[in-house]
């Protein structure tokens, strides 16, 4: 059973995974990180209180955060083949990845940040610092831990969501869990992808707290 062409398709299948969910996170934080301040600083309480650009980013994050995730990626399916070129593999996953993790990270992001002390922001203030430097120097700086710690759950639902795409094609550990294991009846195959899947989140995990524990000012 376990052949050289089988642990090669395993070995395949965790480097498709890494590279979806690694990818995806760092796409989702380019778009979401801004998305998740200007949702922080926008709010009735925030640095900058703009009730109608809130509502649109809220309105945004709620309506795609309420689709299941297998939904989504079928309901992208011709805007992936628009991106990509086509709708099945590793790279075409990306798309709705990116798509799901955007408004997921944006609301961790929101909430990190309105965790900061207003106390520390009237300092900066009062020190003359203007708002574009308090969000910087102030707002992601005090944040930092508990960002890091927000990231490294995202990591973990992201690739949770990359092995859900498997059940279309996606790719990854997922594509062989449900090839072998559902479709062939192997399940000793889906046995070791689910193994490698809880290992890798508990890495990322581990790791990202670790990093966000170094960085804790508080201790």
């Amino acid at each position: 059973m376990w052949t050289d062409e089988i642990i090669q398709m395993i070995f395949k299948g965790i480097r498709e995974t890494l590279y979806m969910t690694l990818l995806s996170t760092f796409i989702g934080y380019v778009f979401g990180l801004p998305m998740g301040v200007l949702l922080a600083v926008t709010d009735k309480d925030g640095l900058m209180p703009n009730r109608f650009l809130y509502k649109v980013f809220d309105i945004i994050a709620n309506t795609i955060r309420s689709i299941p995730f297998l939904i989504l990626l079928i309901l992208l399916i011709p805007f992936t083949r628009i991106i990509v070129g086509q709708s099945y593999g590793s790279g075409a996953t990306v798309v709705p990845l990116v798509v799901a993790a955007v408004p997921f990270i944006a609301r961790m992001v929101e909430s990190s940040v309105k965790e900061v002390d207003h106390g520390v922001i009237e300092a900066a203030r009062s020190m003359g610092a203007d708002n574009l430097t308090i969000i910087r120097k102030v707002l992601l700086v005090e944040a930092r831990t508990s960002l890091i710690t927000g990231s490294t759950i995202a990591i973990g639902t992201i690739l949770g969501y990359s092995a859900m795409a498997g059940t279309i094609g996606g790719g990854g550990l997922g594509d062989i869990a449900v090839r072998y294991g559902y479709y062939r009846y192997q399940s000793n195959i889906m046995f070791v992808t689910v193994i490698l899947l809880i290992l890798l989140v508990q890495l990322f995990q581990t790791t990202g707290m670790a990093i966000a524990s170094r960085l804790d000012r508080r201790k």
